[in-house]
């Protein structure tokens, strides 16, 4: 079995880079897309096209397609992968890494809001990898994860919160697993819109990306589209206009809290790609306004920290689990918002 982790990817952009553009012929006859890219794409195989399908990765005349779509001729076929066309190397950089475990398998790291992951387009140096690369010799790579040395799942640059980084190939092959498999523990604090009826419950909706904007993420809850997608949350904290909500995720989908949030009523406080960046709750007085844009202003991103991890250690089958207190601008906010209601 091919032990690759689920999407394990929440909140991790969702930029998407043409790689080939091809229009078919007027005289093409009727043909299996995955079956004409196979013969079109250099080192292209039948497998490899039908996951870039599977994952809306090709598009026809603008449009996802599936794979027993028949091309026809004057068809626009366009392949889209989550990587630039651009292969770059690594180059290690001397940045400070918060590090709150480390043995001779894996390190646990604290990342910062603001920092980017991995190398993308746009963002070539000053990521977590750089870091890595610098700090640590020959880390692993995961198949198909080329110029992302250590890393076995990912979160967005405005997400803080806790990774961890396998350092040898044992790590990488055991984590991915536990991964895979849905046992790693992942404890996600996030600040939303709004107090739920409940005080936890459990969304279960497919995640598939949107048909208006492909770099964000709807909710298919009857299952007609997208990926199985399994949130548990809870109110630990209610602020009259906003709540914090601790969510455990039991899929690892893209962008799976935010989209599951706004979907249930409530996104995330300041997550402009899902409207938490307007009021969305409370008085249209001038006073409320400014406030809520004090708040904006002092945590500029989406209310998300990964607050806790916990797995199965890949060579001493010890339970660790790992914990990391709200960062500033966060616990700045929690403490504004806890000071108006109280005072109002």
């Amino acid at each position: 079995m091919n032990n690759q982790p689920e999407e394990d990817f929440e909140d991790e952009e969702l930029d998407l880079y043409e790689h080939h553009k091809i229009m078919v012929d007027k005289g093409q006859t009727l043909m299996r897309i995955d079956k004409f890219l196979t013969e079109k794409v250099a080192n292209a195989t039948r497998n490899k096209v039908q996951q870039a399908i599977d994952s809306d990765g090709v598009l026809v005349n603008g449009k996802p397609t599936k794979s027993n779509y028949r091309i026809k001729p004057n068809d626009e076929i366009k392949v889209m992968l989550t990587k630039p066309p651009r292969e770059t190397e690594v180059l290690g950089e001397n940045i400070p890494l918060d590090i709150i475990f480390e043995d001779s398998e894996l390190l646990v790291v604290n990342k910062p809001a603001g920092m980017v992951v991995h190398p993308a387009h746009g963002n070539w140096s000053g990521t977590l990898v750089n870091g890595l690369v610098y700090h640590f010799q020959n880390l692993p790579e995961m198949a198909g994860n080329d110029g992302r040395p250590g890393l076995v799942h990912r979160i967005d640059k405005d997400t803080s919160g806790l990774l961890v980084i396998a350092k040898t190939e044992l790590a990488m092959t055991q984590l991915a697993s536990q991964f895979f498999h849905h046992t790693i523990e992942r404890t996600y604090f996030a600040l939303v819109w709004g107090e739920p009826e409940e005080d936890e419950g459990t969304i279960t909706g497919n995640i598939g990306r949107s048909a208006k904007d492909r770099k964000v993420m709807d909710v298919y809850p009857d299952g007609s589209y997208g990926k199985h997608a399994v949130t548990h949350w809870k109110v630990l904290k209610r602020l009259r206009y906003v709540s914090l909500i601790q969510c455990n995720l039991e899929t690892g989908r893209t962008h799976q809290i935010r989209a599951h949030m706004k979907y249930l009523g409530h996104p995330l406080f300041n997550d402009a790609m899902y409207g938490g960046d307007k009021i969305r709750k409370g008085t249209q007085f001038s006073k409320y306004k400014t406030f809520v844009q004090n708040c904006f202003d002092l945590m500029p991103r989406q209310g998300l920290h990964a607050k806790s991890l916990g797995f199965v250690h890949p060579k001493t089958n010890e339970k660790m689990f790992f914990e990391s207190a709200l960062p500033m601008d966060f616990q700045s906010v929690l403490d504004k918002w806890d000071s108006y209601v109280s005072y109002e």
